[in-house]
């Protein structure tokens, strides 16, 4: 057997084991628990000589949206070596599983970079494909080409999940367009889900567009049960108390356990008050974690690419140009947990939201907890949350 023990404070989906262990047998989960039960459980040998990590012993974490790092951008990626070379970059800092997320871009552009992904996909290196457009809002279109956004289209949604091949897990789509539902049905069908954002909506069709489809995922064809909602309140009309938008209706739907909201919870995207407070409407079920990240996560500022747009890096943060709209993330989903717990959301609730709460979107049981059985992903960081080790199925990440 190729057994390792790792002993800390683990963060478990309920609790701090203050004084904890986590042992990994070959790609599983072996065990979880407090030291002082690890003899009686069988482990004492292993554990005689484990010293006790100051920091903490995470699940690894789960990315939802994600467009690059380490230099590549996802959506502009020819070959498995430019995607694998970004999904490193999160690996290495926490992130044992990556959905790559594409952006609104020609049709034959989304059929091949679909294609490429659904191949890595299926090697197990990546846990999905998010399709970012291009249904979407002009209006709202942030650092999306509007020239490229088109009218909500069933046949091309449905191509798009043929050459997925199952590994398509979202789609982000504004709902107020005309054939919206029908995309959102095609999403549903196909095992996909939709996400609602980039939108100028109202109220009235923003509820109508959460209802319909949650009554498509109540049928059992989905992945799981909830449409979710792309990076609330960044690439929407704003909430006021005379002209609402969409992001009243969405919070309620959230806190109703209709959907599961994105919060880029970076510091930049999103005050981290507001990561707070909105984990206090919704719990932590109904919320998740991402990054948004795009080519420079991990790199200099300077000029990278983002689908069809040039998007500048300055102090960290990528814009259009200077002044320009953010175009994607530059943090990695441990700063992000970091950055909400410093905002006051409870260690293990911001850990679950990157985790726990984005594998049950996936649909998959197999990862995002520290328990027996699932995967042997495990992140040990220091007393600060900052990566001092990364083990992905069993393996060291170098």
């Amino acid at each position: 057997m190729n057994e390792t023990v790792v002993r800390g404070r683990v963060v478990t989906k309920d609790s701090v084991i203050d004084d904890g262990v986590v042992v990994v047998d070959g790609e599983k989960l072996a065990w979880v628990g407090p030291a002082s039960h690890a003899a009686a459980a069988g482990w004492g040998g292993a554990l005689s000589e484990m010293p006790t990590h100051d920091g903490y012993v995470l699940p690894g974490l789960v990315d939802l949206h994600n467009h690059g790092g380490g230099g590549t951008s996802f959506p502009d990626a020819t070959t498995p070596e430019d995607v694998l070379r970004g999904v490193a970059e999160h690996r290495r800092h926490g992130t044992t599983s990556v959905v790559v997320s594409l952006v609104t871009a020609a049709p034959d552009d989304l059929r091949d970079r679909v294609t490429l992904l659904a191949d890595i996909a299926d090697s197990g290196e990546i846990a999905g494909i998010h399709i970012e457009g291009p249904f979407l809002s002009a209006a709202r279109c942030g650092a999306q080409n509007p020239e490229l956004i088109i009218a909500p289209d069933a046949r091309l949604t449905e191509e798009l999940l043929r050459l997925g091949r199952g590994h398509v897990v979202t789609m982000t789509l504004a709902p107020e367009g005309d054939g919206v539902q029908d995309v959102a049905a095609a999403l549903v069908a196909g095992g996909a889900l939709p996400s609602w954002g980039h939108t100028d909506s109202d109220p009235d069709s923003t509820r109508s567009a959460v209802a319909a489809s949650a009554d498509n995922l109540a049928a059992g064809t989905g992945r799981s049960a909830r449409a979710t909602v792309t990076h609330l309140f960044n690439g929407m009309r704003p909430l006021h108390h005379r002209d609402p938008g969409p992001i009243g209706e969405l919070l309620a739907a959230a806190a109703r356990g209709q959907v599961v909201v994105e919060l880029i919870g970076d510091g930049t995207h999103l005050h981290p008050a507001i990561v707070r407070e909105v984990h206090g409407m919704v719990g932590r079920d109904s919320a998740v974690l991402v990054t948004d990240a795009m080519a420079a996560t991990g790199m200099a500022d300077g000029d990278y690419e983002l689908g069809s747009r040039t998007v500048t890096v300055a102090d960290g943060v990528a814009r259009l140009n200077p002044g320009g709209s953010i175009a994607g993330g530059t943090a990695h989903l441990l700063d992000i947990v970091r950055t909400s717990v410093d905002a006051g959301v409870p260690l293990v609730d911001a850990v679950y939201m990157a985790s726990t709460g984005p594998a049950a979107v996936l649909g998959d049981p197999g990862i995002g907890a520290l328990e027996a059985g699932r995967r042997a992903d495990v992140v040990i960081t220091d007393d600060g949350l900052h990566p001092v080790r990364v083990i992905r199925q069993g393996r060291e990440i170098t």
